[in-house]
């Protein structure tokens, strides 16, 4: 009689059903900040295909970045997420979000703050940490990125996957993230292709990236001028090119400067004026690239092999990796002004 009683109240127990998207908004008087490159998602058939792209989320770790009014957050919480942990930095948000965890029972951690600068690798319990060899961990990063940052966004994150640092402590975590449709050619951009760009090289040789799928401009609101595209990253096991983020980052970005030139006139910045011709030749001889290649037509082992041998330049020269080309044009610069109101 005991059990039975028990068991009618559970069953007469509900979830309060989530409020949708555009509820909160109207609840909350929310819109979109066109200076904050803000586009809100209300789809919940997009937001959950996004979210199906990222995988089996059941009883999984997840980290959304700017989640808004909440879209991907309802889409998650749809899934049967383990825990729900949102950034975001705009306190009008807030509420909306604060309604989102009342409704899931609490599954929601939100965090009023800046990803750029968040901490990420201690958001998630130890014992889901893998080894970097290991199968993917059962966390996992997903989110609708505002235009103005994604692309600050993913090089950090890249750093952080070649240091196995921040949200890569716990192993090779899986990124679902959306991108303007141009950039997510860029990052997918094959060698030779008309998109193929720094952000082609520094992504694909630390991760397996994948462009998913496009949405529409018009499936969001306010409708942002381009499509989106959504991308996923899976850090690869081993690295393509093995030096130091930051010297593939230098290498990377000084050959793409010039992207329709010859690459011996990028690779040149990379050296001081009274050595440069030397050092170019050097280094493009014993990489084995040719100088006439256009930046667009090196493959990645062409850039690792440019790495390779500028990483043992910079060993015989302890000075040379600090030596900064663009710094050197500014003082010249402020020399010839100088010079003129002397």
């Amino acid at each position: 009689m005991f059990a039975m009683s028990i068991t009618q109240k559970l069953s007469t127990l509900r979830l309060p059903p989530l409020p949708t998207i555009g509820e909160i908004i109207k609840l909350y008087k929310l819109k979109a900040e066109k200076q904050l490159s803000q586009n809100f998602l209300l789809d919940l058939r997009l937001t959950d295909k996004i979210v199906r792209r990222a995988g089996n989320l059941k009883d999984a770790y997840v980290c959304e970045v700017g989640p808004g009014p909440g879209g991907i957050t309802r889409s998650l919480i749809n899934a049967g997420v383990a825990d729900l942990l949102v950034v975001e930095k705009d306190t009008r948000f807030i509420p909306g979000l604060m309604m989102l965890n009342e409704a899931s029972m609490g599954k929601v951690r939100i965090v009023h703050g800046d990803i750029l600068t968040y901490k990420m690798d201690r958001a998630f319990p130890g014992h889901l940490k893998k080894q970097w060899e290991d199968d993917v961990p059962n966390v996992h990063i997903i989110g609708n990125l505002p235009f103005n940052v994604s692309t600050p966004l993913i090089i950090k994150w890249l750093e952080h996957v070649a240091n196995r640092s921040g949200p890569f402590v716990y192993g090779r975590t899986q990124m679902t993230l959306t991108f303007q449709k141009e950039v997510a050619e860029r990052m997918t951009a094959s060698t030779g292709g008309r998109q193929r760009s720094r952000l082609s090289i520094m992504c694909q040789y630390l991760c397996n990236v994948k462009n998913c799928f496009t949405i529409p401009g018009s499936a969001f609101v306010p409708k942002p001028e381009v499509d989106v595209g959504v991308v996923q990253f899976t850090p690869l096991i081993q690295p393509q090119i093995e030096q130091p983020f930051k010297l593939v980052e230098k290498v990377v970005r000084s050959v793409f400067q010039f992207r329709g030139k010859y690459c011996h006139h990028g690779v040149a910045n990379l050296f001081p004026e009274e050595h440069r011709l030397k050092l170019t030749e050097k280094l493009l001889m014993l990489a084995d690239v040719d100088p006439t290649r256009r930046p667009y037509e090196l493959s990645m082992s062409h850039f690792r092999d440019l790495c390779n041998v500028y990483r043992q330049l910079c060993d015989q020269d302890p000075n040379l990796f600090s030596y900064n080309f663009r710094e050197e044009l500014r003082l010249k610069k402020l020399h010839r002004i100088s010079h003129k109101t002397s």
